[in-house]
């Protein structure tokens, strides 16, 4: 069965906008959306189900992730990351980057923020992290363009995908040291999540697959053909779904990886980001709906 549409919760001057990346803080049960467009990010109360600010500021704003009540904002225009504090939605800090940061990681426990920078004008792709008590900063070479990244339960490892050639690189943290390069079968790696149970990577790729990868091996265990194009994927743990959204023609597509049943639920043109309020909802953010799909994941 496709997803359940529960209703929507409008933003302003969503209609016809660009977004990208957007996270659910649990600890603050917000949601926090990069507003590409308008150099902004907006805030969402999920319990309210209403829009309640946007935060200017963040020009080229890419995407956020969240840990904690710390969230961590990438600004490609500004080749910076700003680190917000969820409850008061104020900045706490901002640091330079690479040119063109990109996928993001934010572990608060370890005090850890992690940016994969696409480079650009004569500037390699580099992967750097940033110590965010005693602002220690480490940076490696990346072999392609970076996408999205996530890491694994202890926040050990970090998994980024590279687009060409395209792979899954695993990095140790917090020293971004024992680099392995793990190839996949299909091209343009791109959205990227974890299920940390079962051991398993899932990436959606630009040549219209999903694989299923071991976060442990490498082994590649699954590939499933998907509608198009994908970005943002979401693996949900309450409900072992996967979830990636993919823009043209509009839809979010469901696998379920334990016997590769799917679902194409529609969504809007150009809804090609969401963000998972676990246990049970998946936000879309639909510029044609003028701001936000809520979506029932049961």
């Amino acid at each position: 069965m496709p997803l359940k549409t529960i209703g929507t919760i409008a933003i302003p001057a969503a209609a016809g906008s660009e977004f990208d990346h957007a996270a659910f803080d649990a600890k603050s049960r917000r949601v926090f959306i990069a507003h590409t467009a308008r150099d902004c990010v907006e805030v969402i109360d999920h319990d309210a189900g209403r829009h309640i600010a946007t935060l200017p500021g963040f020009p080229g704003v890419a995407g956020a992730v969240a840990d904690d009540a710390q969230i961590l904002v990438t600004n490609r225009g500004s080749a910076s990351i700003a680190l917000l504090d969820a409850g008061n939605l104020e900045t706490r800090a901002t640091f330079k980057t690479g040119a063109r940061p990109n996928g993001a990681v934010i572990v608060a426990r370890s005090s850890l923020a992690i940016a994969a920078c696409i480079g650009g004008d004569g500037e390699a792709p580099t992967l750097q992290l940033f110590g965010l008590s005693d602002h220690k900063q480490l940076s490696i070479d990346l072999p392609g363009r970076p996408r999205w990244c996530v890491t694994d339960a202890a926040a050990e490892r970090l998994f980024l995908c590279i687009r060409e050639p395209s792979m899954v690189l695993v990095a140790r943290l917090p020293d971004l040291g024992a680099v392995m390069h793990w190839k996949i079968p299909s091209s343009g790696a791109h959205g990227l999540d974890i299920d940390h149970s079962r051991g398993r990577l899932y990436i959606a790729c630009d040549d219209s697959t999903l694989v299923e990868m071991s976060s442990i091996s490498g082994e590649v265990t699954n590939v499933w053909q998907i509608a198009g194009p994908p970005d943002v994927t979401f693996f949900n743990p309450a409900t072992g779904m996967v979830h990636v959204a993919i823009g043209e023609p509009g839809l979010v597509e469901t696998i379920d990886p334990r016997n590769g049943h799917g679902t194409r639920t529609a969504t809007g043109t150009g809804a090609h980001t969401t963000a998972l309020v676990a246990p049970d909802q998946l936000y879309v953010i639909s510029p044609a709906h003028g701001g936000i799909l809520v979506l029932s994941d049961t």
